[in-house]
């Protein structure tokens, strides 16, 4: 039956873009396994010399497909890939598989984006912002269309810190058809200049390009049956397939390893400021599930004369929101009793929310151990890594520093209604209540996974006691250190005061 969530997708062909991502692969591996979907086409570009077959054959040892793959052997046969980039004026999709999708394809899932905050703004606007616009006319092809997902984030509006689930067209400078425009009749070079002017008071080309693509929707959807999810910051999974399953070191995750391996030793955060992140598996939910609402509201208003705006469904931590100061507690306690299996140095962190002072205390506490380490590594035949990882952590510390310090409140209305309409068995196998989240649970759960799934690194008791032992020799040598430095300054302190007082 139609009716619940899983009746819903039974039979469907979905189409689904960023699919190689991270939270693309979760919406795959749910739709495969809680779900009788027949097909799923995915857009993917050839990568590093691999063509879009050899891509997703990769998934068949992709520890997110584990459990999956063991129930359902099969599964990923209705997997289809639809050669195409985002970044080409027409999606770089064929005409032959433009019919395909056009005649099959009952619901779209559109998650493709370039998450980086630097990117240049020609690239960013061509990714996030003109192909929301094509994938809205390739939809308008879809004969069969019963429900279309638009991935958005929730800081797309965050120039302002309580965003409801509506547009803001007028945080914009100018309307998403007019800088779409305007890329068209300028250079790269030239649109990139003018950055500052478009942007306005948008942080980074990423949020300002997903607001733009949010204007988008709103002025080009029409009669299309579409929704728009509002993320917050996605970290690892927390139940389901796998727990604390992650492939990447974006936003807190980095921060939590970096502390963690003793690689990151100054950050710069707001301890009082509320952070709002949302597990992997219950933001895939979340999207699943407004995607099964939005049809049913499609059947309700389809005799509307005058289309209704598309609704917004935004997913934060809601009340459940972690102090920064309890988010780094938890990972400095539990990085000795959970303790990576690659640590550089034993973990400490210094908070330094001063601009003008950070580089400093950084150069002396990252640069200048970087070098030496990068030195030991050439001497030993290997290649140097610490200073270009050092450059990394520090651009994304101050490309993040007005999200980590600033608090930012989701109204959820709209999710919170969404989990009312649903049965009590589908709130479970679609859970995403995060008053229920135990966050130090979850973060101990997740320092596991990364040990696992970045570390490559098996939880057996073996490796955890190696990995403790180790830890403590790098604790002994890190204060050791610690109180010769000490003794030093003391010395030349009082060498000073000789000098001067007597």
């Amino acid at each position: 039956m139609d009716c619940d969530i899983r009746g819903f997708y039974k039979d469907k062909v979905v189409f689904l873009t960023g699919s190689t991502g991270f939270l693309g692969k979760v919406f795959v591996e749910k739709l495969l396994r809680s779900t009788e979907v027949k097909r799923i086409y995915t857009l993917v570009r050839g990568k590093r010399g691999q063509n879009i077959q050899d891509r997703l054959k990769l998934w068949q040892a992709d520890s997110i497909f584990e459990v999956l793959l063991r129930s359902k052997p099969d599964a990923l046969q209705r997997v289809h890939p639809i050669a195409g980039d985002c970044s080409e004026p027409d999606l770089g999709i064929s005409e032959q598989d433009r019919r395909i999708l056009a005649s099959e394809v009952q619901v779209v899932i559109h998650g493709a984006a370039t998450v980086k905050f630097n990117e240049p703004l020609h690239i960013a606007l061509a990714i996030n912002t003109r192909a929301t616009r094509l994938m809205l006319q390739l939809a308008r092809e879809m004969k069969m269309l019963v429900a279309y997902l638009h991935v958005s984030t929730a800081y797309s509006n965050s120039v302002i810190f309580r965003i409801e689930e509506k547009f803001y067209p007028d945080l914009l400078t100018c309307g998403s058809e007019k800088v779409l425009a305007l890329s068209e009749l300028v250079s790269d070079q030239v649109l990139d200049g003018m950055e500052p002017a478009l942007r306005g008071d948008f942080r980074n080309t990423y949020i300002y390009t997903k607001a733009l693509a949010e204007d988008v929707i709103l002025k080009e959807a029409g009669s299309l049956p579409v929704c728009i999810f509002r993320p917050s910051f996605i970290i690892p999974t927390y139940k389901e397939p796998l727990v604390g399953w992650i492939d990447n070191l974006y936003g807190p995750i980095g921060m939590m390893f970096g502390i963690a391996s003793g690689v990151l030793r100054v950050i710069s955060i707001n301890k009082k400021t509320l952070s709002s992140m949302v597990p992997a598996d219950y933001s895939a939910n979340v999207g699943l599930a407004s995607i099964w609402q939005t049809a049913k509201d499609k059947k309700l208003t389809s005799g509307n004369p005058v289309p209704i705006p598309p609704k917004i469904y935004a997913f934060g931590a809601g009340k459940n929101l972690l102090r920064n100061k309890v988010f780094i507690n938890y990972t400095w306690s539990l990085s000795e009793e959970v303790p990576l299996p690659v640590i550089i140095w034993y973990p400490f962190w210094l908070n330094v929310l001063s601009q003008k002072l950070y580089p400093l205390v950084a150069f002396f506490f990252h640069i200048l151990p970087g070098y030496i380490f990068d030195l030991v590594l050439r001497l030993s035949g290997k290649k140097p890594r610490l200073i270009k990882l050092y450059k990394v952590i520090h651009e994304n510390i101050i490309s993040t520093r007005y999200f980590t310090n600033n608090t930012f409140h989701f109204s959820m209305d709209n999710t919170n209604r969404l989990r009312d309409q649903m049965s009590s068995e589908e709130r479970t196998i679609f859970e995403f209540d995060m008053e229920r989240l135990d966050w130090m649970d979850y973060w101990k759960e997740a320092l596991k996974g990364m040990r696992v799934y970045l570390g490559k690194t098996p939880n057996t008791t073996e490796s955890l006691n190696q990995a403790k032992k180790h830890l403590r020799k790098l604790k002994w040598a890190h204060y050791s250190l610690v109180a010769v430095l000490t003794f030093i300054a003391g010395y030349v302190l009082w060498i000073v005061i000789k000098v001067f007082f007597t």
